[in-house]
């Protein structure tokens, strides 16, 4: 059977009549009497009692019309997308990054969309997961790693590593902290999967500076709930949280950053929405944190 063939069946059907149904779909009736009767050869059943000239559903042909319904409604949906992909448009839009990235930046973004904009859904995942992600149906990837050279991209954000401490904290009235001061603090990190703890201990490897008091925590709210509570200083890139304090931490190379990059399948049919989007969340992450803190770095984003 195919889809031409469901459409003449549902419009005899819906006209009661093979002459009604015949000028509803401009085809002439004997044309669409050979079609139902292939349709019922296809089907092995017969659809339609058929006397003096009229068509009456058969049992079989009642219980056939919603699954016919189905068909058509479903094909003409993936009519629709298709015509949506040779335009090079999004009905939705799949975007992956790490926790935090989600929380603090993307989700903020979210609520600024256009009516026109793709409907997004977001998955949690770490850089190097994310990349892979991306031949399995992701759209869009936030990752803090450069894109590799497969990819297209554009760098989002440069942001701070904090350092948050209560306002009853010895440090508070700084304006940051070094990492000589952190060596003997407790420190609230997270684990060693998380790019904060990544940037933080490659730090205080290049300065010499053993951190000797760590405690690991489950997700960045986690370590911010315990500095609240006196339980350390939680080193993290999120927001503040719970009233706390941030100090920017300076490394042998100057402040510990984290890097933000989006990166796409250049082959994507819908690029110049990927791009406009990406573009977008850049200058958002700019106006809400600062343009000083969403420098430009190096990328492949020109590709």
């Amino acid at each position: 059977m195919d889809l031409r063939t469901l459409g003449y069946f549902i419009a005899v059907v819906d006209e009661g009549s093979v002459s009604a149904a015949a000028d509803v779909v401009h085809v002439t009736q004997p044309a669409i009497s050979r079609q139902l009767r292939q349709l019922e050869i296809a089907l092995g059943v017969d659809l339609f009692i058929r006397q003096s000239g009229r068509l009456t559903l058969t049992a079989a042909g009642r219980q056939f019309v919603p699954h016919a319904r189905e068909v058509l409604r479903v094909a003409n949906i993936a009519r629709v997308a298709a015509r949506t992909y040779a335009a090079g448009r999004l009905e939705s839009i799949t975007i992956a990054a790490p926790t935090t990235t989600l929380t603090d930046v993307i989700a903020p973004f979210l609520s600024a969309l256009d009516a026109d904009d793709p409907m997004p859904t977001l998955i949690d995942s770490d850089s190097g997961a994310a990349f892979d992600s991306l031949r399995q149906g992701v759209d869009l990837v936030i990752a803090t790693e450069q894109p590799p050279d497969a990819l297209a991209g554009l760098p989002i954000a440069v942001l701070p590593i904090w350092a948050y401490v209560r306002d009853d904290h010895p440090l508070r009235e700084q304006s940051g902290v070094s990492l000589t001061q952190l060596e003997n603090e407790t420190l609230l990190v997270l684990s060693r999967n998380f790019k904060p703890r990544q940037i933080l201990e490659a730090a205080a490897e290049r300065a010499s500076r053993p951190l000797n008091q760590l405690i690991e925590c489950s997700n960045p709210q986690v370590a911010q709930a315990l500095a609240a509570a006196g339980r350390g200083i939680a080193v993290v890139s999120d927001d503040p949280r719970f009233e706390l304090h941030p100090l920017e931490i300076s490394g042998p190379d100057g402040p510990l950053r984290i890097r933000l990059f989006a990166a796409w399948d250049p082959r994507h049919h819908a690029v110049e929405t990927l791009v406009d989007l990406a573009g977008r969340l850049e200058a958002f992450v700019a106006a809400r944190y600062g343009s000083s803190q969403s420098d430009r770095i190096g990328t492949n984003g020109d590709r």
